[in-house]
Parts: C-alpha cells; structure tokens; sequence
C-alpha cells in the first residue's frame, strides 16, 4: 500500500472491512431487524360471521366475518403474529348522522372482541376508532348545522366508542379522527371506568390527508359522501403541525404516537422519534402503499420480498417501533423461513 494511499484513507474511515460477509452485514443492520414484535397486521371485520370478501383494490387482502376471521388468524398466531387492529365495516347496519352503530351491541368489532379474546388470549388486540364508516355522511365526527365538524360533540362521540371498545376486550383504542382534544376525552373516560390501566390509547397522531387511502376506503366503504377530510387530517408537508399534534396528543395522555401514511413522512417520523424517545412509534403503510409496492412487484420492476423488507428496515431505521402492515402474513412466513434456516 502506497504512502499516499495511507494518507489519504484514514483508518476509521475504511468501512469495507465492516460488511465484507454476510453476519457482519447483518450486524451493520440490527437497528433494521424486522421480528414478529414490530408488526401489527390490520384486519376487517364485517357484519356475516361467516363470509369472506375478497378486496378488488387490495389484492391479497379480504374482509373477515367473525368465525371465518379466527380460522383466518389461526395460523398466524401460530406462525408469530402479536398484535392486530381491528377495523369494523358497516353493510346492513343503519348508518346516521352520529354514527349510531359504531358502539352498538350489533357492532362487528364490538361482537368479535370477546371472541378473539377467549380463541386468542396471547393476541394484543388494537382498535381502530372512528365514526365514518357508520356516518351516514362518512365524516369522521358529527357536523353542525354548517356542515363543519362539531369538535365538542364529536370527541365526546369519539370516547364513548373507545369506552364501548375496552369494555368489549380491545387492550389498545386508536382513535382516528384527528380532532383536537380526542385523546384527552378518552383517556378521561377510560379513568373514570377505572380502565386506565388496562387499555391503551394509541394516537394517530401525525396522520396526513393523503392520495394513499384509497384503497382502504374502498375496503372499510368509509369514503365521504361529500367533500374531504382535510380540515381536520394535516395538510402533506407540514411537519410542524405533525410535531405540534403529537405534543398535544402527549399532553392529552397518548401512550403510543403514529405517523400516517409513512413512505412520504420518513422526515416526520424521524423528527417525533428525536423529540420523544420515550414514546414508542407506530407507522401505518397504508393501503395505497401496499397496493403499489404489490403491483410494481407484479409487473417485474422488483423483487418483492427483497424491496419490502428494504423498504420496512428504513421504516425501523428511522426510527418505528411497530410497523402497521397489510403484508404481515407474508411477513411472518419470511421470518420463519429464515430462522429455519
């Protein structure tokens, strides 16, 4: 080796040495490590306990009556899987302006939680909490005679949900809505039930309004009937109203935070993550993610088990705690085969 070449390679910079086989590339990667524990798998839940619907938007991914849901989670409990989000999707039931059906005993996540609690008492069950998809208006509160948001109604709404949910079984309530002061209206609920220390409270906290949700409209059949939601999810870009929801939501009493969606809000994410360390971070990689990667996948521009799980390690390596995935189930077979091998 040349003298120059000794000068101008300082010894700490010389970084091949470090990955030149594969262990020491996977020790280079263990901040990006994907286990079990840092997947939630959401779910659909529908009214017919034993019916499966398929979602044209999602392949892959289907709506689950209650029976045909625990055959459907069987093999994933037993493959690994720790935590879903249930979201329940309204057919039949009555839709009205405050959402009527969102806590009613008819409610299918009100029905399932009991269930999934007796089939599957190791399986951390999370909640997903909103009004749209039993509004008649398909907003996420209730409107005022304007035709806006009646925030104070509307959180009230919100927390007698989440309290409907944890009675039923739900270990963790997620509020969706991103109205102010919806975590506060829980948490103080949940108190005044002497539940606060059984059940969670993870915010949606940095939840943007969003070309990616197609999707999940079509598979939760929550779309607006009129306008959009984008006075009250934040507006793309402003990372400043991100950290400022998730100080509210910290003040309010949130026990997690989340960025939605996450592959345009990986500055977002890291920025919480710097601010709060003490807070565990969800991300959520909406339906429209899922449905892109997969196409992109399909069409042969990558493969799809190696761009995924490139794609989840930068999620972790920016700093999430919990990846909100609908690929979960192919997920945990990857992880299995690995440790087989």
């Amino acid at each position: 080796m040349s003298a120059e070449y000794k000068n101008v390679v300082q010894k700490r910079h010389i970084l091949h040495g470090g990955f030149f086989n594969k262990t020491l590339r996977g020790w280079q990667a263990l901040r990006t490590e994907i286990t079990p524990q840092n997947l939630m798998y959401p779910v659909f839940i529908i009214e017919a306990d034993n019916e499966v619907q398929s979602i044209p938007s999602m392949p892959g991914v289907c709506r689950y009556g209650i029976n045909k849901l625990k055959e459907h989670l069987d093999g994933l409990v037993k493959n690994g899987l720790t935590s879903i989000m249930a979201f329940g999707v309204a057919e039949s039931l009555h839709k009205d302006e405050r959402g009527s059906n969102a806590d009613s005993p008819q409610n299918p996540v009100v029905r399932a939680l009991p269930h999934l609690r007796r089939w599957f008492p190791e399986l951390t069950i999370a909640c997903d909490v909103c009004l749209c998809p039993y509004t008649s208006h398909g907003h996420c509160g209730i409107l005022g005679q304007n035709g806006s948001i009646d925030n104070a109604k509307s959180i009230k709404r919100i927390a007698e949900i989440s309290l409907a949910y944890a009675k039923a079984g739900a270990q963790i309530v997620a509020p969706s809505d991103m109205l102010d002061g919806r975590i506060g209206s829980i948490k103080s609920l949940l108190i005044e039930n002497n539940l606060q220390n059984s059940v969670a409270v993870l915010s949606y906290s940095c939840k943007f309004a969003s070309n990616f949700y197609g999707p999940f409209r079509d598979a939760a059949k929550s779309s607006p009937a009129s306008g959009d939601r984008k006075c009250y999810q934040l507006p793309p870009g402003s990372g400043g109203l991100a950290l400022r929801a998730a100080a509210r939501d910290i003040d309010e009493g949130a026990d997690f935070l989340m960025v939605k969606p996450i592959m345009a809000n990986m500055d977002v994410l890291k920025q919480v993550t710097e601010k709060y360390p003490e807070y565990p971070m969800f991300v959520y990689q909406v339906s429209g993610e899922y449905a892109m990667i997969l196409a992109a996948a399909e069409k042969g521009v990558f493969d799809l088990k190696d761009a995924l799980m490139e794609i989840l390690g930068s999620y972790r390596r920016a700093g999430a705690d919990v990846i909100i995935t609908y690929y979960t189930p192919l997920i945990l077979d990857w992880i299995r085969l690995k440790h087989k091998l």
